[in-house]
């Protein structure tokens, strides 16, 4: 939960995302106990305009979990490129998707100094990472620039409440943590003032959802894939565990708050 690595490219590739472990874990946790069933990566899908013909470009791709979940709809006659910082990411992510890997072309990419000519792409889409960014607006005027006259920038990212139940868990247990500051850097809240030095107009749409715990296990191995980890030694651990415990004997889940969305940006 320290405030210096979230956007520290030297922890980010050496530690948090040498390879997927981290990112899978936590999906993990949204994959089992999310209450709305409908799922994040089909959702996200169904909010883009993806027509045949259409040059898109993920930035960030990660496990590319958005692809895997909407391999049944995958757009006719797209070009699609799929890039991340990490290229333990980007191999994760071609041994997951199998063949459909060949759908897709596939580069590593820092946000910063997108490697593509002016006007290159109809859609670019950032899940959930502007926010690990050193210089955001830096980044945010390259996707303008690779943008078409007519191009859309979907960007993902989470509200200042998101998970916070989980952040009370840890402060009890480690009252040194800080809580991490992703919603500081690039939230629900503040988005859009960012994206609007750039684009037009910036819209965005939430996705309603929670977390209801039933094993404490699967939130330990979270909280276990963030930086955290250097804080939480057996003891502590075994505390946190009894909490989540008690509260699932209570009222049969631990509860956790979900805030996050969607930014909708047009050139």
């Amino acid at each position: 939960m320290s405030r210096i690595r979230n956007t520290d490219p030297g922890y980010l590739l050496g530690h948090q995302y040498r390879d997927s472990s981290n990112l899978e874990a936590r999906m993990e946790l949204h994959e089992r106990f999310s209450t709305n069933h409908h799922g994040w990566p089909r959702w996200v899908f169904e909010q883009m305009s993806l027509v045949p013909g259409t040059h898109v470009l993920e930035l960030g791709s990660g496990t590319a979990a958005l692809w895997q979940a909407n391999r049944e709809r995958l757009p006719i006659a797209c070009t699609i490129t799929l890039s991340d910082l990490s290229p333990g990411m980007q191999r994760a992510a071609r041994e997951q998707l199998g063949p459909l890997a060949n759908r897709f072309d596939w580069a590593i990419v820092d946000a910063q100094a997108i490697p593509y000519d002016a006007q290159s792409f109809d859609v670019v889409i950032a899940n959930h990472m502007l926010y690990h960014v050193p210089d955001r607006d830096v980044a945010i005027g390259e996707i303008r620039r690779v943008l078409r006259a007519d191009g859309v920038l979907y960007a993902a990212t989470n509200g200042e409440a998101h998970l916070c139940e989980m952040d009370e868990l840890l402060f009890a247990s480690a009252p040194e943590a800080r809580r991490g500051d992703a919603a500081e850097h690039f939230s629900l809240e503040n988005g859009e003032a960012q994206l609007r030095r750039h684009f037009s107009r910036a819209v965005v749409t939430r996705y309603p959802d929670s977390l209801e715990v039933t094993t404490p296990e699967t939130l330990l191995r979270y909280l276990l894939s963030t930086s955290a980890r250097d804080l939480l030694n057996e003891q502590r651990l075994s505390q946190m565990h009894a909490r989540i415990a008690a509260e699932i004997a209570a009222s049969g889940a631990f509860h956790v708050t979900k805030a996050t969305g969607l930014f909708t940006a047009f050139v």
